[in-house]
């Protein structure tokens, strides 16, 4: 099974993710932006985004499958993806070897987000480099806001305002693990 934690960045994705671990722990976690990283160093992104590579996204999704054949355990995604295409690319490979996907998306309102992104330090030492990060961020919030309309029928839309324990409740109860882990 892959659980599956969308939503724009500073969703709570990751905080999520590391509420459920402990909860469940059979489960891996796996961070496709990692991915990302390792392909940023080999090749150049054109247009700066690792997901437009399809090197990505079939690394991801290959990743993916190849984690659960070889471990046979659960595993926790906290990704943002939110291009119908690439989300179909990703989720239909998935979905085509046999893996039971739930997909979750964390709704959150701009003014929080931009918030929650002022307050990440990503790069202390490099001021340049950390403004660059956040006007990344907020400037893909009108697009992961806008794809909520896009999404596949199944996903299932969270309240990121709730705590991150009443978040991972609904999450555990909607996959059928207990919840008293």
């Amino acid at each position: 099974m892959i659980v599956w934690v969308n939503g724009a960045f500073g969703s709570g994705k990751t905080t999520l993710v590391d509420e459920l671990r402990p909860r469940w722990p059979e489960a891996l976690v796996y961070d496709p932006e990692m991915v990302g990283f390792v392909l940023r160093e080999i090749v150049e992104v054109p247009t700066g985004d690792f997901q437009d590579l399809r090197l990505w996204r079939r690394q991801v999704a290959d990743l993916a499958v190849g984690l659960i054949e070889e471990y046979r355990r659960p595993i926790l995604v906290p990704m943002t993806v939110v291009d119908p295409g690439y989300v179909g690319e990703i989720f239909g490979v998935l979905k085509n070897a046999g893996i039971d996907l739930h997909h979750f998306f964390l709704t959150v309102s701009r003014e929080v987000l931009e918030k929650r992104i002022d307050g990440r330090v990503f790069f202390p030492d490099d001021p340049e480099r950390e403004e660059q990060v956040r006007r990344w961020g907020k400037d893909r919030i009108e697009p992961c806001m806008a794809a909520v309309d896009t999404l596949p029928g199944d996903t299932v839309f969270l309240d990121g305002s709730l705590t991150p324990p009443e978040l991972a409740d609904q999450v555990l109860a909607r996959i059928g693990v207990g919840s008293d882990r």
